[in-house]
């Protein structure tokens, strides 16, 4: 067994209950878009290594976004399943444009589980249509909502949850989900992807100016990439249909890799790591998890 060699080599002795336990024990997480996809796959995977977690999400459909949204029952089966693994969870539906709201539900998470060590800023949307507006004032409401989730709504994430983790003095790890459309150029004539791309380049603008002004407190932070993602966000109808119809665009996310997206996990694992004393002084880094994406 692996352990065996480890104790021989290192000379010391795990015993069991110490090696049963999780790598993030005694924390605890805020989670964003906790309640499917990518976020509840963070959510679960954070309390499979100990922590207790504040989910929040808005639980309802964004007029510009065609692609479903999560509802609150999907929010329901994210608790569920935390709770099975026997964790504590603090579920709020809180919308990551409202500040104030916002700050309601990581406040209200924190009076009831104690303190705040990790933050995954994961909340998103993609709004993919076939059927993009042309009136000008419907134009930048489209584009707007997009800004505002993917960039205001994690500045709004952090904004709430730093004043708490450094007042604690724990340190803590923040981990902001930005995609490889932060790294590289995904034009495709598309005012969604515009959206898309500048609110994801603004999110690694945030994580670095956020790693300098937070080292001082031994708060970490960094973004994860991924590439596409087994979730409800990638496969739908209306990503199928926009594929279908734009070749040019299947072309575009083809990964290095022989697989045509990543599953949620992957991209868990890795904040796992970030969040965890495995990545203790790795702050300022843009994490890819691509399958090869952004080498080519």
């Amino acid at each position: 067994m692996i352990y065996a060699h480890v104790d021989s080599v290192l000379g010391y002795h795990l015993d069991e209950e110490e090696e049963s336990v999780g790598v993030l024990e005694g924390k605890v997480a805020l989670v964003t878009g906790a309640a499917r996809g990518q976020g509840r796959s963070h959510t679960v995977r954070l309390a499979e290594e100990g922590a207790d977690v504040i989910a929040v999400d808005i639980c309802a459909q964004i007029p510009s976004v065609e692609i479903p949204m999560a509802t609150k029952e999907d929010l329901d089966e994210t608790v569920r399943l935390v709770e099975a693994l026997d964790r504590r969870i603090v579920a709020s539906v809180a919308d990551v444009r409202d500040g104030v709201a916002l700050r309601e539900a990581v406040n209200a998470g924190v009076a009831e589980l104690g303190r705040l060590d990790i933050v995954c800023a994961n909340a998103g949307v993609y709004a993919l249509t076939l059927d993009e507006p042309t009136d000008p004032v419907q134009r930048r409401q489209f584009w707007q909502d997009t800004i505002d989730v993917n960039l205001t709504g994690v500045w709004n994430t952090v904004d709430a949850a730093a004043p708490i983790m450094i007042e604690a003095g724990n340190g803590g790890a923040i981990v902001l989900t930005a995609s490889t459309a932060a790294s590289k150029s995904a034009a495709n004539r598309s005012l969604a992807m515009d959206a898309y791309t500048a609110a994801k380049h603004g999110v690694v603008g945030l994580m670095r100016n956020f790693a300098v002004d937070l080292a001082p407190h031994s708060i970490r932070v960094n973004t994860v990439h991924p590439t596409g993602v087994h979730t409800p966000m990638v496969e739908n109808a209306v990503v199928e249909r926009y594929m279908a119809e734009n070749s040019g665009f299947a072309k575009l996310v083809l990964n290095s890799l022989p697989v045509d997206a990543v599953d949620p996990v992957d991209i868990s694992n890795a904040i796992v790591y970030l969040a965890s004393d495995a990545g203790r002084y790795v702050t300022g880094v843009q994490l890819p998890v691509d399958a090869g994406f952004l080498v080519k």
